[in-house]
């Protein structure tokens, strides 16, 4: 299993690019200002920087910015999820269930608010995966049912990430810890992470 984020090639990236920052500010002001300027004062460029530069990796709409960007010229490069997501739910008795979902992804974190009719269901834990040259979403999560006299359940599915021409969708199976199974098939519609889709 691969993720799509290295960790240690972030980590890596963000520190070298503060560090250059740093210098490359060190050097400008001394030569601009001919001031000498102390290895501490050097030190505390660094770290404001780095925080800087994480806080601009780590923002969604600048995440979203620069994974648009490497797509251009990676275009195998996992896909950005974000947006409006509509299908339907096939159970073990083939009953089928309308669903929207809204998935809001950056680097680090992918979140999935599925709703139904008669239920909502909230991310316990998305992992966006690589397996054998096949994208991949591992998805757990806690569903909590319209009718309160039913109580909540938690569930998980391994989505196929299916990129269609244009068009994104999962699909994948279900299971839950109530011993019930089922396929459920997403597709994306819009690519607006602030609208609306619940049904209640």
């Amino acid at each position: 299993m691969f993720r799509i984020v290295r960790f240690g090639l972030l980590l890596r990236v963000v520190v070298l690019t503060s560090i250059m920052i740093a210098v490359t500010a060190y050097v400008l002001v001394q030569k601009l200002t001919g001031a000498d300027i102390s290895i501490f004062k050097l030190t505390t460029a660094s770290a404001a920087a780095s925080t800087v530069v994480m806080f601009i990796l780590l923002s969604p709409f600048m995440s979203r910015k620069i994974w648009c960007i490497a797509r251009v010229f990676k275009k195998d490069l996992y896909p950005d999820l974000n947006g409006v997501w509509v299908g339907q739910i096939t159970t073990e008795e083939q009953k089928k269930f309308e669903v929207r979902a809204i998935i809001r992804q950056a680097l680090l974190v992918t979140e999935i608010d599925m709703h139904g009719e008669t239920v909502k269901s909230v991310a316990l834990e998305t992992t966006p995966t690589i397996e054998l040259n096949k994208k991949k979403l591992y998805y757990v999560y806690r569903s909590t049912p319209k009718n309160p006299s039913w109580g909540d359940y938690v569930g998980s599915t391994i989505f196929d990430v299916i990129e269609d021409g244009s068009a994104l969708i999962l699909s994948g199976k279900y299971y839950t810890d109530r011993k019930s199974v089922g396929r459920i098939s997403i597709k994306r519609v819009s690519t607006d992470i602030n609208a609306d889709v619940s049904y209640y």
